[in-house]
């Protein structure tokens, strides 16, 4: 690999360069097609799943081909009007409501702590050194993704090393690329350390049962109670966290996710009348559009529910 080659592959997150492959991968083995492709070639591809795929799905699909003509220096057949008017058609022919992760609410995180803090007092009594290690972690992450609002890729890539924790005071990460930083110039997030329920609490404790000092935060734990070198993979945090809170008895427990930690802060912080402004810059978002998918919408008539409606009567004359 040459260095601009080296520079290229730095430059495109490793999420998306495997999501971009996928596709391609897609287009031309799964469903035959060839590239280069031509416009025609892409729509038809489109119309073979449109009724088994999400409109997302191949949204992305079509990111990834058009990724690869232009890495190839050819025209973007994704770009064309045909496939426009299909993938519109397609949009109201298949119809999807978009599924979101159920917000955690703040009594549920309480209820999910609560356990850990009891497992982890077992877990010291009998000595169990896997399970001390592994829960002081999951009340961590759990803490942590919470009261930041972190996504799962975020929470993989926290490192010992752009860490700062004052105990008692707070913490703070520095992410050198996010999904909100396009241009990777990275971003700075702080926490703050809080009476209950504490982040930076949780972090000094796993990093004290933990031993590490350096490198990942958040790592596998073996069932010998040795620890990973590398960090979690994204795409473990929501099965953790589905444990979780099955062991801690949550009701509808496969209903969370990852992002139930994102939304649930963000209908905390709604509930505490926090201003769009402010919890845009403590999560990170940089697109308003972003941040309103994480909001819970008002009901207006909520407040009317308990009072009698005035009502204007017809004018009978």
């Amino acid at each position: 690999m040459n260095d601009i080659d080296h520079y290229i592959k730095a430059g495109t997150r490793d999420n998306t360069r495997r999501a971009y492959q996928s596709a391609v991968h897609h287009f031309e083995v799964e469903w035959g097609g060839f590239l280069p492709a031509t416009s025609d070639m892409v729509a038809r591809y489109l119309v073979n799943y449109a009724d088994s795929l999400s409109i997302n799905t191949l949204k992305l699909r079509l990111a990834g081909l058009a990724q690869w003509h232009n890495d190839q220096g050819m025209p973007d057949p994704t770009k064309t009007p045909i496939v426009r008017k299909v993938l519109k058609g397609i949009r109201a022919l298949h119809p999807a409501q978009e599924k979101q992760a159920k917000p955690l609410q703040l009594d549920q995180l309480e209820k999910v702590v609560a356990w850990l803090d009891e497992e982890l007092s077992l877990a010291a009594r009998i000595g169990n050194r896997q399970l001390i290690l592994k829960y002081s972690r999951d009340r961590a992450i759990i803490l942590v993704g919470f009261w930041k609002g972190f996504r799962s890729d975020e929470l993989s890539r926290l490192d010992v090393d752009f860490m700062q924790l004052i105990p008692s005071e707070g913490l703070e990460f520095f992410l050198p690329f996010s999904k909100g930083d396009r241009e990777s110039k990275g971003q700075i997030f702080k926490i703050p350390a809080l009476l209950k329920l504490c982040p930076v609490e949780a972090v000094a404790d796993w990093l004290e049962v933990s031993g590490i000092s350096s490198g990942p935060l958040f790592r596998r734990v073996t069932r010998w109670g040795n620890l990973g070198e590398d960090s979690l993979h994204p795409s473990s945090f929501i099965p953790l966290l589905k444990s979780l809170f099955s062991l801690a008895n949550v009701q509808d427990a496969s209903e969370y996710s990852s992002h139930s930690l994102r939304r649930g802060f963000a209908s905390w912080a709604t509930d505490n009348n926090w201003d769009l402004k402010s919890l845009m810059q403590h999560v990170g978002w940089k697109d308003m559009r972003s941040a309103m998918r994480y909001l819970p919408v008002s009901d207006p008539f909520s407040d009317m529910r308990s009072k009698p409606l005035l009502v204007v009567p017809h004018d009978k004359s």
